[in-house]
This record gives C-alpha cells, structure tokens and sequence, in this order.
C-alpha cells in the first residue's frame, strides 16, 4: 500500500496507511520505516519524512538513501549534498545507491568540486566499476561543464 500511495502521489491515503502500520506495532521495523520515508519524499513532503526518520529506533543505508533522494525529488539539492557528508560522520556506509543519488544532485546544481570529492570516495569504495555508477558519474560530469572528464571515465568504462 505505501508503495501504491508513493507511486500516485497520494499523501492523504499514505497518511492513512501510516496510521495503520503505528495501530499494528509495525513502525519500529526499519523496511517499514524506509518505505514511509520513500512516499513521503516522493509525495513531497520531506517534513512528514524527516519525522518518520527520527522516530526510527534505528537507520540503515537505505534509510540514508531514501532521504538524499527525497531532499533530491524535492528539489533540495543541498541538503541531500549535507546528507552525504553527514552519512561520513556518523560512519554510516555508502553504497553504489547513495552515490547514484548524491551524483545526480549534484548534477542538478552543477556542483562540480562536491562531484569530484564524491568520485573520489566511489573510487575509493571500490564502486567505480559499477555500470550505473559510471553512467551518474558521466552525467554529473557533462551536466556540470566538464565534458573531458566526462569522457575520461567514459572510456574507462568501455574497457
């Protein structure tokens, strides 16, 4: 049902269902927690997701992701960016998802340096070989001006 509500757009009706799931004791389960947080992102509301986060008795990687992607669909590029760097800090590990996310923030904003430290750490992480990586990686690169980089790690990838 939270699935079908984010899909829609329905905020009302996935308020509902998240009535449902804090009646039946279910909200303390972190996959439960991180689809509420996906529909409230993708029904724009980062507020009800942000509470839905902070209530969890615990987060997880995908919990993370789910919220630089809502701060990206809500069109709050920095903050996802503020996500990201917070994940670091709290020794939270970023996986290939979070740094599709954080690239196509940062394509969204051209934020050209906050790409090329997120490249390093992917790199870094061992996820650069990772096709969909490769191709965030192109277009942040493209999209941000920097159309030689872009090819370098183009033609990294075709090899």
């Amino acid at each position: 049902m939270i699935k079908a509500c984010a899909g829609l757009g329905r905020l009302e009706e996935g308020r509902c269902v998240h009535g449902q799931i804090i009646e039946s004791g279910l909200e303390s389960q972190v996959f439960v927690g991180n689809s509420l947080i996906a529909m409230y992102a993708k029904c724009g509301s980062i507020e009800d997701a942000w509470r839905v986060f902070h209530n969890m008795p615990s987060q997880d990687v995908a919990t993370w992701n789910a919220m630089v992607l809502g701060h990206v669909k809500c069109g709050q590029e920095q903050k996802a960016l503020e996500l990201f760097r917070q994940m670091k800090l709290e020794g939270v590990h970023r996986n290939s998802v979070t740094f599709i996310r954080v690239l196509n923030a940062c394509a969204s904003i051209g934020a050209l340096e906050e790409g090329r430290c997120a490249h390093a750490e992917i790199i870094q992480s061992g996820c650069e070989s990772h096709v969909f990586v490769g191709n965030s990686l192109v277009d942040m690169y493209a999209k941000c001006g920097s159309i030689e980089d872009a090819w370098i790690v183009f033609n990294k990838m075709s090899s």
